[in-house]
Protein backbone atom coordinates (compact mmCIF):
# COMPACT_ATOMS: atom_id res chain seq x y z
CA UNK A 1 0.00 0.00 0.00
CA UNK A 2 1.33 3.42 -0.94
CA UNK A 3 1.60 6.25 1.55
CA UNK A 4 -1.70 8.07 1.91
CA UNK A 5 -0.01 11.44 1.46
CA UNK A 6 1.32 10.47 -1.96
CA UNK A 7 -2.11 9.27 -3.06
CA UNK A 8 -3.80 12.43 -1.77
CA UNK A 9 -1.24 14.71 -3.45
CA UNK A 10 -1.83 12.91 -6.73
CA UNK A 11 -5.59 13.38 -6.34
CA UNK A 12 -5.07 17.09 -5.70
CA UNK A 13 -3.00 17.31 -8.87
CA UNK A 14 -5.73 15.56 -10.87
CA UNK A 15 -8.29 18.02 -9.51
CA UNK A 16 -6.10 21.00 -10.44
CA UNK A 17 -5.60 19.61 -13.96
CA UNK A 18 -9.36 19.53 -14.46
CA UNK A 19 -9.78 23.01 -13.00
CA UNK A 20 -7.17 24.68 -15.24
CA UNK A 21 -7.50 22.53 -18.39
CA UNK A 22 -9.60 25.02 -20.39
CA UNK A 23 -7.41 27.98 -19.43
CA UNK A 24 -4.22 26.11 -20.35
CA UNK A 25 -5.66 25.03 -23.70
CA UNK A 26 -6.75 28.58 -24.56
CA UNK A 27 -3.29 29.98 -23.76
CA UNK A 28 -1.62 27.22 -25.79
CA UNK A 29 -3.79 28.08 -28.79
CA UNK A 30 -2.72 31.73 -28.53
CA UNK A 31 0.94 30.71 -28.30
CA UNK A 32 0.71 28.41 -31.36
CA UNK A 33 -1.13 30.96 -33.54
CA UNK A 34 1.55 32.38 -35.88
CA UNK A 35 -0.77 35.13 -37.16
CA UNK A 36 -0.83 36.95 -33.82
CA UNK A 37 1.87 39.51 -32.96
CA UNK A 38 4.91 38.25 -31.07
CA UNK A 39 4.19 40.44 -28.02
CA UNK A 40 0.74 38.93 -27.54
CA UNK A 41 2.09 35.38 -27.88
CA UNK A 42 4.88 36.14 -25.41
CA UNK A 43 2.36 37.57 -22.92
CA UNK A 44 0.35 34.34 -23.22
CA UNK A 45 3.54 32.37 -22.53
CA UNK A 46 4.10 34.35 -19.34
CA UNK A 47 0.50 33.80 -18.24
CA UNK A 48 0.88 30.08 -18.86
CA UNK A 49 4.04 30.05 -16.74
CA UNK A 50 2.18 31.75 -13.88
CA UNK A 51 -0.34 28.93 -13.59
CA UNK A 52 0.33 26.37 -10.85
CA UNK A 53 2.82 23.69 -11.81
CA UNK A 54 0.58 20.94 -10.54
CA UNK A 55 -2.13 21.98 -12.99
CA UNK A 56 -0.14 20.47 -15.87
CA UNK A 57 -1.48 17.08 -16.99
CA UNK A 58 1.94 15.42 -17.10
CA UNK A 59 2.38 15.98 -13.34
CA UNK A 60 -0.33 13.44 -12.54
CA UNK A 61 1.14 9.99 -11.88
CA UNK A 62 -0.69 6.85 -12.93
CA UNK A 63 -1.38 4.92 -9.73
CA UNK A 64 -3.10 1.63 -8.98
CA UNK A 65 -6.76 2.12 -8.01
CA UNK A 66 -6.52 -0.70 -5.46
CA UNK A 67 -3.18 -0.12 -3.72
CA UNK A 68 -1.89 3.24 -4.95
CA UNK A 69 1.31 1.65 -6.28
CA UNK A 70 2.96 3.90 -8.92
CA UNK A 71 5.02 1.23 -10.69
CA UNK A 72 4.03 -1.71 -12.91
CA UNK A 73 0.74 0.01 -13.80
CA UNK A 74 -1.56 -1.44 -16.46
CA UNK A 75 -3.41 1.46 -18.10
CA UNK A 76 -6.22 -0.65 -19.48
CA UNK A 77 -7.05 -2.11 -16.05
CA UNK A 78 -5.96 0.90 -13.98
CA UNK A 79 -4.14 -1.30 -11.48
CA UNK A 80 -0.70 -2.67 -10.75
CA UNK A 81 0.51 -6.13 -11.67
CA UNK A 82 0.53 -7.20 -8.02
CA UNK A 83 -3.08 -6.19 -7.40
CA UNK A 84 -4.08 -7.84 -10.68
CA UNK A 85 -2.43 -11.10 -9.66
CA UNK A 86 -4.05 -11.10 -6.21
CA UNK A 87 -7.53 -10.36 -7.54
CA UNK A 88 -7.06 -12.94 -10.29
CA UNK A 89 -5.99 -15.60 -7.79
CA UNK A 90 -9.05 -14.86 -5.67
CA UNK A 91 -11.27 -15.24 -8.74
CA UNK A 92 -12.54 -11.65 -8.58
CA UNK A 93 -11.65 -10.81 -12.19
CA UNK A 94 -13.86 -12.67 -14.68
CA UNK A 95 -12.00 -14.52 -17.43
CA UNK A 96 -8.60 -14.25 -15.75
CA UNK A 97 -6.95 -17.53 -14.83
CA UNK A 98 -3.63 -17.66 -13.01
CA UNK A 99 -1.27 -19.87 -14.92
CA UNK A 100 0.44 -22.73 -13.13
CA UNK A 101 2.52 -25.68 -14.35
Amino acid sequence: MAKKGKIENNQKRAKLVGQYAAKREALREIIKNQELPMEERFAATLKLAELPRNSAANRVKNRCEVTGRPKAYYRKLRMSRIALRELGSDGKIPGLVKSSW
